[in-house]
């Protein structure tokens, strides 16, 4: 089949590099021609495991390719993918701007037979604005799917071609067939096609992202309980997680959420809900308890230092949001890292793959080391914000000779506080029993 992918982020490149992988002619296209150019080298503006790998064989044959022009391919492609950025407002609500530009430029040249398919996280309504625009821009109706992607970063691929599910919201069973049909290679092992109005497709997207980012905002809550009465939270999530009708996914607590979906998506519930007359007390909350959490190790730390953190050095390991991706939007540890420079701190941090991201916002402002090691030179604490696997079995004795006191203000719960006890450290968790109120 012959695809078209308009937008090359995230979910784009992803998206038509799986599509390519499976057989189909897929061209990406991008109005950046500098990302463009760097794509067709090879060059994956990305972090994201295995992505290179696919893109350069898939080019290398001749089914995946990059272009800046919507004209050229698009009259021949069954169907055209909107894969768009959708950012947040001031106000929390989706900026569709650049959805309404993309669905513009490719009217022209749509065939009679394509099927515009909106991959973008978009407001519910939003399809159905699609197809009254297209009308009125091509003068006939144009068939338009929803196509909400589930995936993580850091285990698109994995996500992609080995879905839990794939959801589609259609106005004719026609269109359902065409991508049951795009999407069958990855179906193979029984899991679900489910076919349903556009509007309900638009709004599972958002319910399961708010859904999954309320299950972190209440085990943090409930994390910071339990370090407050002498409970252990590790102890509660397994005595709750064994629970079949709860579970053990999405509840370590930790430093908060971050990314490009959970906090956008959470938000932009909250708006549809207050413009049509529904008080979001749950979801507001869910946003509350995150952006609080962020601060809980500028807390711990602001307390050990007794208030006064002027000339003190902090090692910092790990900046994205979440491991296994570069991705730094709306990362616990820039709400780190603001506070700390705010307090007049020092600051050295490592990140296996994020580090060049962040140099971008901080300048010189922070340093930045190679190895994880070399950041705690002359570092007074070190605070753990990412839960990269090289930083589970690290060399604690190398630790302690690089720092100048042993003490670790752990955001992830990467270790077990009674062998950092009999190590020798000053160890501070999320919710555990074992933390003192001040190190």
């Amino acid at each position: 089949m012959k695809i078209v992918m308009i937008g090359t982020g995230y979910v784009g490149l992803v998206t038509g590099t799986c599509f390519a992988e499976s057989g189909n002619q897929v061209t990406c296209v991008d109005v950046d021609l500098d990302k463009i150019e760097r794509l067709k080298r090879g060059d994956i503006p990305i972090y994201e495991p295995g992505l290179v790998e696919l893109v350069v064989r898939n080019s290398h044959a001749g089914r995946l390719k990059f272009t800046t022009s919507a004209a050229d391919v698009v009259p021949a492609a069954k169907c055209v993918f909107l894969a768009v950025g959708t950012p947040q407002r001031d106000d929390g609500s989706a900026d569709l701007r650049i959805m309404w530009s993309a669905l513009e430029s490719i009217a022209p040249h749509l065939s009679n037979e394509a099927v515009v398919v909106i991959k973008s996280t978009v407001p519910v309504g939003t399809n159905s604005e699609a197809a009254r625009r297209l009308r009125e821009l091509t003068g006939r109706d144009v068939d338009v799917a929803s196509n909400p992607e589930f995936l993580k970063e850091g285990c698109a691929i994995e996500d992609f071609t080995k879905p839990d599910r794939v959801v589609v919201g259609v106005n004719r069973p026609e269109v359902a067939a065409v991508l049951h049909e795009l999407y069958k290679p990855f179906l193979r092992t029984e899991h679900p096609f489910l076919v349903m109005n556009l509007e309900s497709a638009e709004m599972t997207k958002y319910v399961a992202n708010c859904l999954l980012a309320t299950k972190i905002s209440f085990i943090n809550e409930m994390a910071n309980i339990c370090e407050r009465v002498g409970a252990d939270i590790n102890h509660v999530r397994k005595g709750i997680g064994h629970d079949q009708r709860i579970g053990f996914a999405f509840l370590f607590p930790g430093v908060g959420y971050g990314g490009s979906c959970f906090p956008k998506d959470v938000r932009a519930l909250v708006s549809v809900a207050e413009r049509n007359g529904i008080a979001p007390r749950i979801l507001q909350s869910v946003d509350d308890v995150n952006e609080a959490q962020k601060e809980v190790l500028f807390q711990k730390l602001s307390a050990h230092f007794q208030g006064d953190l002027k000339g003190r050095t902090v090692a910092i390991w790990g900046l994205a949001f979440k491991p296994r991706t570069d991705d730094i939007r709306e990362a616990p540890a820039l709400v780190l890292i603001d506070r700390l420079l705010d307090a007049g701190a020092k600051v050295q941090v490592h990140d296996p793959v994020a580090t060049e991201n962040v140099q971008r916002l901080y300048g010189t402002r922070i340093a930045y080391y190679p190895s994880p090691y070399d950041a705690l030179s002359g570092a007074d604490v070190l605070a753990i914000v990412t839960e990269w696997n090289e930083f589970r079995n690290p060399d604690f004795n190398l630790i302690r000779q690089k720092l100048g006191s042993p003490v670790i203000f752990d955001g992830r719960n990467l270790f077990d506080p009674a062998k950092m006890r009999q190590l020798g450290f000053k160890y501070s968790g999320i919710g555990l029993e074992t933390n003192p109120q001040s190190l």
